[in-house]
């Protein structure tokens, strides 16, 4: 056993724990007249999940792909680009949600030509300047998270039972509102840290 033991994890490569989907987004920038932006999409009304919402292109990483592969294949169909249309910058640190998944954000610039995107996954897209996330915080809220459903929660075999003194955690939802665009939920989180990279640069 002791052996058996040493060959699995003499070269075994760290994960997370849990099962995750993986999906992928890219921070996608341009720049017109010398003034940096990030692009982002108003997901189309008749999809089935977060119809209307802002977002960053992006979607679920495939089978055969890795995550970086998936933020660039995403983002041409979603935004109908071509592929040397765009410029992979480098890595975002990844997300892992309490929901189950794992996010990939990547950076990107627009290297030429406008954008036409397919109508059935984006409503529309608009920029938003970098220097405006640069110069207005989020609105924050802390959104408390603990056990709420504990009917059927085996207290028997805890110490403490009932009494016992969960610890409570907050999900921190960030918003920005652009002109008439709210940017929430994941994305804004995105972006948030993002900036925060930026902003902790010893580089700017």
């Amino acid at each position: 056993m002791k052996n058996d033991i040493k060959k699995i994890f003499e070269n075994r490569n760290s994960k997370v724990i849990g099962e995750f989907e993986e999906s992928a987004v890219m921070i996608l920038l341009s720049e017109d007249s010398n003034e940096l932006s990030i692009i982002f999409e108003v997901r189309a009304r008749g999809l089935r999940s977060q119809p209307g919402d802002v977002c960053l292109p992006g979607g679920k990483v495939e089978i055969d792909e890795n995550p970086k592969q998936a933020s660039i294949r995403e983002t041409m169909e979603e935004l109908n680009l071509k592929r040397d249309q765009l410029n992979i910058i480098g890595d975002m640190d990844y997300y892992v949600s309490p929901y189950g998944n794992i996010l990939y954000p990547f950076v990107g610039m627009l290297k030429y030509g406008d954008i036409n995107p397919n109508e059935d996954e984006v409503n529309n897209i608009f920029k938003v300047p970098l220097k405006f996330f640069m110069e207005n915080e989020p609105l924050l809220y802390k959104m408390e998270i603990g056990p709420i459903n504990k009917e059927g929660f085996p207290f028997h075999l805890i110490n403490g039972g009932k009494d016992y003194k969960f610890r409570k955690g907050y999900l921190e939802q960030y918003f920005y509102q652009y002109n008439d665009y709210k940017i929430w939920g994941f994305t804004a989180q995105i972006i948030k840290s993002f900036i925060s990279v930026i902003k902790n640069s010893n580089n700017i």
